[in-house]
């Protein structure tokens, strides 16, 4: 008998959100697939946020607020809507110390990349103040990008960038206060950033609100000599959502 036979002989594989039975590790089960609000089809090409009518193949479609918000990244996408079970799955990863959330959301990134990823890109994860990380223990967006990279097979740079200082909880304050909050709270890394000069950038956070903390992860990365910035998030905020 294999191992992992053996091992899911004595520990069922268990959905990550409701604990019901399914067929292999790291997966969620049909019930809970149908409650998360995966994106497909067309989105907005610079946030990923879902879009009515047909898919532009030119990467033409834009939301109403990155039409109204200068985005300083050249495209984005986001996995899935950030409600339903999918808020679930990011309160799991981000305070439930769920690390096996990122592990299964690495194919899920890896699909919704697909379409700005080159061979030169280099996956960065947004990266925490010291002391948020002393206190969470770990980056979620770190897990996230190096489960991205496993899936993709892409490099992995968990700390080209740091922040600088310590910024307000994002939650609660509105736009303009969220981009003063990052301004320049992001920059490379002192010795590390040099990986980023004169390649391809894929950012990688938990959730896009606003956009500012992608703002600033991007203007700090076109300061270390960036050719081109990405972004990807796991989940999307909507305002109709």
């Amino acid at each position: 008998m294999r191992l992992q036979t053996a091992v899911h002989a004595v520990f069922p594989p268990e959905c990550l959100s409701c604990g019901a039975r399914v067929d292999q590790d790291f997966a969620i089960c049909g019930d809970c697939w149908a409650d998360t609000p995966f994106i497909n089809g067309a989105a907005c090409d610079l946030c990923g946020c879902p879009l009515p009518g047909a898919d532009e193949e030119d990467g033409g479609l834009r939301c109403d607020e990155c039409m109204r918000m200068a985005r300083p990244w050249a495209r984005g996408r986001s996995v899935f809507l950030y409600q339903a079970n999918a808020r679930k799955l990011i309160l799991g990863l981000k305070h439930g110390d769920r690390a096996e959330i990122a592990r299964a959301a690495g194919p899920w990134l890896a699909k919704a990349a697909a379409p700005l990823l080159t061979p030169n890109t280099v996956i960065v994860p947004v990266p925490l103040h010291w002391f948020r990380l002393l206190r969470r223990r770990f980056n979620q967006s770190a897990l996230l990008a190096r489960a991205l990279g496993s899936a993709s097979g892409h490099e992995v740079a968990v700390d080209a960038l740091i922040r600088t200082r310590r910024t307000d909880i994002q939650d609660g304050l509105g736009v303009e206060a969220r981009f003063r909050n990052l301004d320049h709270a992001i920059q490379a890394h002192p010795k590390r950033g040099s990986i980023l000069a004169g390649r391809d950038v894929l950012l990688v956070d938990d959730v896009m609100t606003s956009g500012a903390t992608f703002a600033a992860a991007t203007e700090a990365a076109f300061r270390a000599g960036a050719k081109n910035v990405c972004v990807i998030a796991l989940a999307r905020v909507a305002k109709d959502a």
